[in-house]
């Protein structure tokens, strides 16, 4: 009865392994990030940047930001209340910290509860995926700004950002 279980088992352990490793991949693995789904956010938010994950910031964060839209970075990026309200609702319930937390968790190791952060690029966990990236390739004229994932990462918008 031995013999007859033993290869059972092994079949049945490496079917399991296959299906997590196949699972990591096809999720994205470590350095992804689920992209805006929602329309009405992909419309406002990518029409001037990338659409940024809900996933990279808490609640919080999106909140503040939704919050301050007449000084986004230095614009005005004021829209009509209601869309205001939808963005907001759908970034939340989607934020690194709530719907979104088993790819944010992450990203937001590091980062105090409560805490509301603006930039993804000063998350300590990006900080430090970045940190052997010179400064001149900041500056270059196809980068111009940390914020630009695009760049750098030719899949961003699809959620991939592998090297």
């Amino acid at each position: 009865m031995k013999m007859t279980l033993r290869p059972l088992v092994l079949v049945a352990l490496a079917a399991g392994f296959s299906a997590l490793v196949l699972g990591s991949a096809r999720a994205g693995g470590s350095h992804f990030f689920p992209p805006v789904s929602e329309p009405l956010v992909r419309e406002e938010c990518g029409s001037c940047h990338l659409a940024f994950a809900p996933s990279m910031l808490p609640a919080a964060s999106w909140r503040k930001m939704m919050g301050e839209l007449d000084r986004h970075f230095g614009e005005d990026a004021t829209v009509d209340p209601e869309i205001a309200r939808k963005i907001t609702a759908w970034l939340v319930a989607n934020a690194g910290d709530s719907g979104g937390s088993r790819y944010g968790a992450k990203l937001l190791r590091g980062v105090d509860a409560g805490a509301a952060p603006q930039r993804i690029t000063g998350l300590p966990k990006w900080v430090r995926e970045h940190r052997e990236v010179p400064d001149w390739e900041w500056r270059h004229k196809e980068v111009r700004s940390k914020a630009n994932c695009v760049a750098c990462h030719a899949d961003a918008e699809r959620g991939y950002y592998e090297d």
